[in-house]
Formats: C-alpha cells, structure tokens, sequence
C-alpha cells in the first residue's frame, strides 16, 4: 500500500473499468487505483463502481475502511444500499450526467424504426431499389409521443419532441407533470401515444410495467423505445405484440439481465438493439466519471456528495416511478 510522511496514503478503487486520467484531476492528492487486489480493497475509503458491478456484503465487507461508494449513471440495482447503510457509507449517483445522451439515445431508437432505415438498408444492399415504395416510411412530426417518467432525462426527450413537431403527453405519479401535457393514468397515456419511451427506474412497483395488458392498451403499429432498464419490458409480450400488428417496432437500449440471455424478440426484423450505451457518449461517459469521483472527494474532505441514495426508497416495493 503507497506510504506518506505521516501515514499511509488515502486510497479510492475502481470496481470495473473506471479511466483514471478522468478521475484523478478531481481526486488530487487521492490514490487512485483501478484494479484493485484484495490489499488496496481492504484500504479503501473510497469506490467508484460501473453500473456491471454488484456490490453487496460480501464486497463490502472486503473493504472496511470504505467511507463512500459512487455509482457511476443513476441505477443502483446491483448495489445494497441497505448493507451500506448499516455501515454508514453513503450510496452516491450522478443524475444529470449522461441526460442528453440519453434523450438523443431514445430518438435515435426512435427516428431508426420510423424512419424505417433497417428495411431500407437491407432494401438496396439486397438491390431491392424498384420495391422501395413498399416498405412506408413514418413521420415524427404531428406524431403523439408518450413520455413515461418526467424527470431530467424524460424533461429532455419532451424538449427535444417540440424541436421535432411532435405532441407530448407524459405520465410520472412521482414528479411535476406541466398541465397542458400531463396524462393523469398511465392507461390513458399509453391509449394516445404513437410513440412511448420510458424513462424510469427499476423497482418492484415498475418490473414488466410494460406487459401484455399494457401493450393491448396502445394503438395498433406504435412505437415503443426502452433506453432505461430492461425489467421495465415483458419481452415475451413485446414480441407478441410485434407479431400481432399490435406494436409497428420496439428499440431496446436495456435488458434484462445484461448481457442479455438469447430471446427470439432480439432477432425480430422490427427491432432495434443498441447494448446499453446509449447514455455512454464520450461527453457523458467523461462527465459520469468526473461526477462520481467529486462525490467520492466530498465525502473524504467531510462533506456531503450532491445526490445520494436512502435505503427507504431503493426498497419499498410499493414505491411509484421515479424520475431519472
């Protein structure tokens, strides 16, 4: 372990990959270690951790000295928040970093299975020119955009839609909904939109919140756009949807789990699939990892990290959709 006059130095870990010429600007007179063996864990007093990892007791308790723990992004399912807890480690996230990229991530679903540029591509590489007039090609402008989840990320998307000319109905029970877009059930939402792109975290309350009753609600040839968390679809009811008519095209940015088990939904020629990167631009990657690493020097010089994570929220199963 790096020694000091005066004592051993203060040590931070990356727990997956974690790019130090991103962090140790922030960090300063921190150590900082990306791969971290069993002896730079035990000496830890701080982790920055990719959303991959898991950390739970058993990695907490390799890292005893641990004061904070910084998730890089906004989920934290793979975190026990609750064993941190009883440990006093505060739980760090860092909304707003990658919300652009994101919002342009759901467009770009969105724009690619509308646009219809998949069946299109293939059309002319197949040298299918003659028949382009068969495969229609959609518009967003007029078009009905259901936002589910109306915070930072779903804020974005609804300002991105108005550049676009579309119009916006959104549904969030937990955030401020302005009025004149507000839809007051998530029933009446998903029965007017052509487009629905969720923009919520997993929880118990929003595991398969899109199911099969959910997809018969919508109208016949919407799109659907999942650039959150991947719990939040039933793919076996997307996929029947798809097959029926029902849903027009799905773009999936999350699975469950990742990486993703084989499912026939994934080689659906209406689908789009992008592996959860879509809120991983350069600029958003960078600014997650600057984030996440102050929140980490707030803690050691005493202070408190800007957005934090409490047990009762990570837990109650009864907890309505937050904003992201």
């Amino acid at each position: 372990m790096p020694e000091r006059a005066g004592g051993p130095e203060r040590l931070v870990v990356g727990l997956g990959p974690v790019p130090p010429s991103a962090v140790e600007p922030v960090l300063g007179d921190v150590v900082f270690v990306p791969e971290p063996g069993p002896e730079e864990l035990a000496a830890a007093e701080g982790a920055i951790v990719r959303a991959s990892v898991t950390v739970g007791e058993t990695e907490l308790a390799a890292m005893p000295r641990l004061r904070v723990l910084a998730r890089t992004g906004v989920g934290y399912e793979r975190v026990d928040v609750e064993a941190a807890a009883r440990r006093g480690i505060p739980v760090a996230i860092t909304p707003g970093s990658n919300t652009n990229a994101v919002a342009e991530g759901a467009f770009a679903h969105m724009l690619h299975l509308v646009k219809q540029l998949g069946p299109l591509t293939a059309l002319i590489r197949d040298g299918g020119w003659d028949e382009r007039a068969a495969i229609p090609v959609g518009d967003l402008e007029d078009a009905t955009l259901g936002i589910i989840g109306y915070g930072r990320i779903g804020r974005r998307v609804h300002h991105l839609a108005d550049a676009f000319g579309m119009r916006v109905r959104a549904y969030d029970p937990a955030a401020e909904v302005p009025g004149g877009i507000r839809a007051g059930t998530l029933e009446e939402l998903l029965r007017g939109a052509d487009v629905v792109t969720l923009h919520v975290p997993l929880l118990p309350a929003t595991r398969h919140l899109i199911d099969a009753a959910a997809l018969e609600l919508m109208r016949p040839g919407a799109v659907l756009v999942n650039v959150s968390r991947g719990g939040l679809l039933d793919e076996d009811a997307v996929l029947a949807a798809l097959e029926s008519g029902r849903l027009a095209g799905a773009g999936l940015d999350a699975f469950d789990p990742e990486p993703p088990a084989p499912h026939p939904l994934h080689q659906h020629p209406r689908v789009v699939l992008t592996p959860h990167v879509m809120g991983l631009s350069r600029r958003a990657a960078h600014a997650t990892f600057v984030d996440a690493a102050r929140a980490v020097r707030a803690v050691l010089d005493g202070g408190t990290p800007a957005a934090v994570v409490t047990p009762a929220s990570s837990s109650a199963p009864d907890h309505p959709p937050r904003p992201v």
